[in-house]
């Protein structure tokens, strides 16, 4: 049984509303994912992993900021991963004030088990579309995300 949309877009709000849907749903998606493995992480969890995987150690401000997390959200959720065993605080080479955060081990191995669960979501969300439509929607959603970003 086909709904059909779940919105029809009539106004430029529309697009955030649409743009939002779809990040819920790849939240969703992901995260049933990730259970499905019977690992036991949240979205904002995966997101620290993946950054600390594919741009190595950083301070948990860097960290914060890269997955878009205030202070105390972001060291409740360091606290959680490090006592997982997925990740470590270390000193900072340069800066005695500052801790580096950097994945174990154990964070890399889970890592890779999450690589692929992304990856089956993402090709789900874009099965309906052709490989040229796939490049022509990354196009699209890049060209919007920096026309936010300009300032000009």
């Amino acid at each position: 049984m086909t709904l059909g949309p779940l919105i029809t877009p009539t106004s430029q709000e529309s697009l955030g509303v649409l743009i939002g849907l779809v990040r819920a749903e790849l939240v969703r998606g992901l995260e049933a994912e990730i259970a499905s493995k019977g690992l036991d992480l949240r979205f904002t969890q995966f997101l620290i992993l993946k950054r600390l995987a594919t741009l190595g150690p950083m301070t948990a401000t860097e960290l914060a900021r890269a997955v878009e997390l205030d202070g105390g959200a972001m060291t409740r959720q360091l606290d959680q991963l490090e006592g997982r065993g997925y990740l470590r605080r270390r000193p900072h080479e340069q800066d005695r004030r500052a801790l580096r955060i950097e994945l174990t081990d154990e964070g890399n191995a889970q890592w890779q088990q999450l690589t692929g669960c992304n990856e089956r979501v993402l090709q789900a969300a874009q099965r309906s579309l052709s490989d040229s439509e796939r490049a022509c929607l990354h196009d699209y959603l890049e060209r919007v995300l920096y026309a936010l970003r300009d300032k000009h």
